[in-house]
């Protein structure tokens, strides 16, 4: 349980990058101190009439320009919530698991927990890195550094995204990222999510299974993600398993809102034995810790080979182990003298200070190996949206022709709330979540079992936990005798 009742969250810097769940994920909305005019803004494209991919790197570690063709803004700007009374809808659901309730479309952002998770993608240059790489400490270093970009996005990300439909699916294909994704809702209760990416070149599988577990604790949510998360490198015959950090969020009811991410995550190399355990902090006392990630990349006899340290909102450095540790020593030391002199900071002090640009103090002689992408200008208007993000939803007319009629893009109640028609995205959210109690109903009085298209359960081949396995034939576009969910 994550609540601190007696502890003050550090006011946090806003800050100009995409910050996640992840996660995954905050999961939830249940305070946004955002205001805007309430005014139609019309969405602004990059356009050209090849439409061909022309990116380039923008420095070790910047990720991808935008793609030509594809927006920069949603039709219509977020709604406030300053006028909605949060306590009196979550005053009942103290310890529950809040995948089972029903929350105003208010709280919403215009996305499925689907379109969410395919949000691990946006890094996928650090997967291209770790193909092209002959040695396996520096893939273990690329590896782990998308691990702890999957989870970037969910800063400042406190809109609940949309609970997917059983059956519900969502494709993405990025040429210029060099992916094409496919996920299926699997179950509804418990709600598991699948998902199954691969190298347009056949160069890497990107696999995994989502349980999120969600609970509200008077004074903050708490969302851990179960389910085993798997990458494979066919080139290097090589098979890497993590699972994702617990994202919590504080202050739902009064204050400043803030999110951390904690515990522990090891990134398994199944072939050489190497592993990388990382630590995400926990906020600490005064709030020190907070965002901080760090750890160690591992031989198979336990070896520290190097360190690895950071911050999940922001970037990720390598160093020589020992430097490290003499490093955190030397911190240690001197925050022990502080403290003697009485030097520390207070809450109010410590939230007063305005950090830099960066906020991650570098030890000489490191390696950056990741810094997130700045989000663009607008995000603040639309949900804390990335770039990457804000294309998630995009429906383009010849779209329409090629996709399963399950697809997230094509949910009346998700479309109305990114055009911000709040009234309909409500009405339509009630009318989809009756249809599917009607159909579980008649499901269950004909003994009849829900059957996946996409996907089917077994063991995960690496490290045997139970998990979610594509099943093929998606790309086939043979979307014949799909369910009828929207």
């Amino acid at each position: 349980m994550c609540d601190r009742s007696n502890h003050r969250p550090p006011v946090l810097q806003q800050r100009g990058h995409p910050g996640v769940m992840d996660l995954l994920l905050s999961f939830i909305s249940l305070k946004q101190i955002l205001k805007n005019n309430g005014g139609n803004i019309k969405s602004r494209y990059y356009t050209h009439p090849s439409r061909e991919h022309l990116y380039s790197l923008r420095g070790k570690g910047q990720g991808l320009k935008p793609p030509l063709g594809l927006r920069m803004s949603l039709p219509a700007p977020m709604f406030s919530r300053n006028d909605v009374s949060i306590w009196s809808i979550l005053k009942k659901c103290i310890g529950m698991e809040l995948s089972k309730i029903a929350m105003p479309v208010i709280f919403n952002e215009p996305l499925s927990f689907l379109q969410r998770l395919t949000e691990y993608m946006e890094h996928t240059y650090l997967i291209h890195q770790a193909n092209t790489s002959t040695d396996s400490i520096q893939r273990m270093k690329c590896v782990a550094a998308f691990a702890v970009s999957a989870v970037a996005s969910q800063w400042e990300r406190t809109g609940k995204p949309f609970n997917p439909l059983l059956g519900e699916t969502y494709e993405l294909i990025r040429e210029d990222l060099g992916f094409r994704w496919v996920s299926e809702q699997v179950s509804h209760h418990p709600p598991v999510s699948a998902f199954h990416a691969e190298g347009l070149k056949d160069d890497f599988l990107f696999h995994g299974s989502i349980y999120p577990k969600l609970k509200f604790w008077g004074k903050s949510v708490e969302a851990e993600p179960r389910g085993i998360i798997t990458l494979e490198l066919p080139k290097h015959n090589e098979a890497y398993t993590w699972t994702n950090p617990t994202c919590c969020v504080h202050n739902i009811i009064v204050g400043q809102l803030w999110i951390e991410q904690y515990g522990n995550v090891e990134v398994i190399n199944h072939k050489t034995g190497e592993r990388c355990s990382l630590t995400f902090k926990s906020c600490g006392l005064f709030g020190k810790e907070l965002h901080k990630v760090e750890g160690y990349i591992l031989d198979k006899s336990k070896k520290k080979i190097c360190a690895i340290y950071g911050k999940w909102t922001e970037c990720l450095y390598t160093v020589d182990p020992a430097t490290f540790d003499l490093h955190k020593k030397a911190d240690k030391k001197s925050a022990e003298e502080k403290k003697g002199n009485k030097q520390v900071c207070g809450w109010v002090a410590c939230g007063d200070l305005v950090p830099g640009a960066e906020t991650v103090q570098v030890i000489p002689g490191s390696e950056l190996i990741w810094r997130i992408s700045p989000r663009p200008d607008n995000s603040a208007q639309y949900y804390a949206f990335s770039t990457f993000a804000m294309q998630l939803n995009e429906l383009e007319d010849d779209m329409k022709e090629s996709l399963p009629t399950t697809d997230c893009r094509l949910r009346p109640d998700i479309r109305a709330l990114e055009s911000g028609d709040i009234d309909l995205a409500s009405a339509e959210k009630k009318r989809l979540e009756e249809k599917q109690r009607v159909a579980r109903k008649n499901r269950s009085k004909s003994s009849e079992d829900w059957k996946t298209r996409w996907f089917h359960q077994g063991p995960n081949p690496h490290n045997g936990g139970q998990d979610w396995l594509y099943s093929g034939g998606y790309w086939n576009r043979n979307y014949s005798q799909l369910p009828d969910i929207y």
